[in-house]
C-alpha cells in the first residue's frame, strides 16, 4: 500500500477533532429547542382546568387515592428507606445521583445484598459521576449477592455528547407499593437532623397509593435506557387500592426527550398562582423566562418567598451566580432568604396552599435542561399546610437579604458573581 499524502493525515485529524468539539459544544449547549415563548395566565391554579392541562403536557394524569409523607431531614428519611428495603419481598427498584462510601451508604448495601440474597429482584441504577466517591468493592459486593447494578452514562469515547447528562432522580420503589423521593442522596451529609454544618437539611418523601406505578414508571424508563431489559408483571406494578386523600402525578423529564418539562411545569405553576409562592431552593439560577415569570406573579399580588442556601453550601459559583440576579426580584418584593444553620438541600415548591411540587429538580438551568429530573406534584390543602409550616420553620433560621443590601455588595463580590454567572447554563 502506497504512503498516504500528508496532507490526508492532517484533513483526517481536523476532522477528528471537529467532530469531538461539535459533540462536546451540543453536549453542554443542550440538543433541544428552548421554551422562549412567555407563557399567559389562563387558568387559576384551582381551577380542575389546570390539573387536567397540567397532566396532559407533562404525560402522566393526576391520580387520586394517594397518601404522601414528608421526611425531614436524615434521621427521620434513612430509617423508614432501610425498613421498606429489608422488608421486600419481590422487588426493588432504586435510582439515585449521590451515593458515597460511608455508614449510611454501607447499610445500604448491607439491606440491598441481604434481599438479593434471599432472592428478591434488586435493581440499582447509580449516576456514573454521583457515585465516583463510592467505593468499587461495595459495588462489587452487592453484585456478587444478586443485585444488578448498573452506572448511567459511564464516559465512553463513543458517547461524548452524552458525557454532561446526569440521571439526578431520587428514586426508591419497594414491591411497587411504596415509592421514595425527594432531594436526599447515599453519604454521610445526610445524616443526623441538620444539627451543624457536617449534617445538611433536606426533605424526602414516601409515597403510597396508585401514583407509586408513576414511579415505577420513571425508574424504569431509565433502567432501559442503560440496560435494554424492561422490568413488568405484578412483581413491579401490583393492582394499587386508595390508600389517602391526594391527588399526584410523578412525571419525569430528560434531554433525551422531554428536557422541557421540567421547566413547563413551573412556568405553568407559577403563572397561575394567585396568592402565594413559597420555593425552598438548593440551586436556584433560573432563566430570564423563568426570572420573568416569577416577577410578574409578584407584580399582580402574588407573595412569593424564597429560601436558599447561605454561606454554607457545596458550590460557591451557584451561590454567586445566583445573587447576581436578585435585584429585580428584590425590587418587586419579593422575599429571599439564606439558610443559616447548614446547607440547604430542599427542592420544594408551594404555590397558593394547594400545589406541592417535591423531588429531584433544582430551579436552574441543569435540571431544567441537562439532567434527567423526576418530580412529584401534589395537590391536596392539608398536604401544602404540612410543608407550609415546615418552610416558615426554615424561613426562622434564615437571614432574609433586602434590596438595600444587596445593593451594598462589595465589589469583589460583585465581580465574582458576574464571573460565576458566566457558567450560569451548566450550574
Amino acid at each position: 500500500m502506497p504512503d498516504l499524502p500528508r496532507w490526508v493525515f492532517v484533513a483526517t485529524g481536523v476532522a477528528g477533532l471537529a467532530l469531538v468539539t461539535g459533540l462536546l459544544v451540543s453536549n453542554f449547549m443542550g440538543g433541544e429547542t428552548k421554551i422562549e415563548q412567555r407563557i399567559e395566565r389562563i387558568y387559576a391554579l384551582d381551577d380542575p382546568r389546570f390539573t387536567n392541562e397540567l397532566g396532559v403536557l407533562l404525560g402522566p394524569p393526576f391520580l387520586t387515592g394517594n397518601k404522601v409523607s414528608a421526611l425531614l431531614n436524615g434521621d427521620q428519611i434513612f430509617p423508614p428507606m432501610l425498613a421498606a428495603i429489608r422488608g421486600a419481598k419481590v422487588s426493588i427498584t432504586f435510582e439515585t445521583y449521590i451515593y458515597w462510601s460511608g455508614d449510611i451508604g454501607q447499610e445500604f448495601a448491607d439491606a440491598l445484598t441481604e434481599r438479593a440474597r434471599q432472592g428478591v429482584k434488586v435493581h440499582v441504577l447509580l449516576d456514573w459521576v454521583g457515585s465516583a466517591k463510592m467505593d468499587d468493592s461495595m459495588i462489587a459486593g452487592m453484585r456478587d449477592a444478586g443485585v444488578q447494578v448498573r452506572k448511567f452514562h459511564p464516559p465512553h469515547w463513543s458517547h461524548l455528547g452524552r458525557m454532561n447528562n446526569r440521571t439526578h432522580r431520587k428514586l426508591l420503589v419497594v414491591d411497587g407499593r411504596t415509592g421514595f423521593t425527594g432531594g436526599v442522596g447515599i453519604a454521610p451529609q445526610w445524616t443526623g437532623r441538620a444539627q451543624d454544618p457536617a449534617h445538611w437539611r433536606d426533605t424526602h418523601f414516601q409515597v403510597e397509593g396508585p401514583v407509586v406505578a408513576q414511579l415505577q414508571s420513571v425508574f424504569i424508563d431509565n433502567w432501559i435506557k442503560v440496560t435494554g431489559d424492561v422490568l413488568y408483571g405484578p412483581d413491579y406494578f401490583p393492582l394499587l387500592e386508595r390508600v389517602g386523600q391526594e391527588a399526584a402525578q410523578m412525571f419525569s423529564s430528560s434531554p433525551s426527550g422531554g428536557s422541557e418539562s421540567m421547566q413547563l411545569m413551573y412556568l405553568l405553576a407559577i403563572t397561575a398562582a394567585s396568592r402565594s409562592i413559597d420555593l425552598s431552593a438548593a440551586y436556584f439560577v433560573p432563566d430570564a423566562l423563568t426570572m420573568r415569570a416569577l416577577v410578574d406573579a409578584v407584580k399582580r399580588g402574588v407573595q412569593l418567598r424564597i429560601i436558599v442556601p447561605g454561606e454554607h453550601i457545596d458550590s460557591d459559583a451557584v451561590r454567586g451566580a445566583s445573587r447576581a440576579n436578585w435585584g429585580p426580584l428584590l425590587s418587586a418584593g419579593a422575599i429571599i432568604a439564606e439558610y443559616s444553620p447548614t446547607m440547604y438541600h430542599c427542592k420544594v415548591m408551594i404555590i397558593d396552599g394547594l400545589l406541592t411540587s417535591v423531588g429531584s429538580t433544582n430551579f436552574d438551568n441543569r435540571s431544567f435542561r441537562l439532567n434527567d429530573e423526576a418530580t412529584l406534584n401534589v395537590v391536596d390543602n392539608a398536604f401544602a399546610s404540612v410543608l407550609t409550616k415546615s418552610f416558615e420553620a426554615d424561613l426562622a433560621l434564615s437571614h432574609q437579604v433586602t434590596f438595600a443590601e444587596w445593593q451594598q455588595r462589595p465589589v469583589r463580590e460583585r465581580i465574582g458573581e458576574w464571573i460565576a454567572s458566566l457558567i450560569g447554563t451548566q450550574l
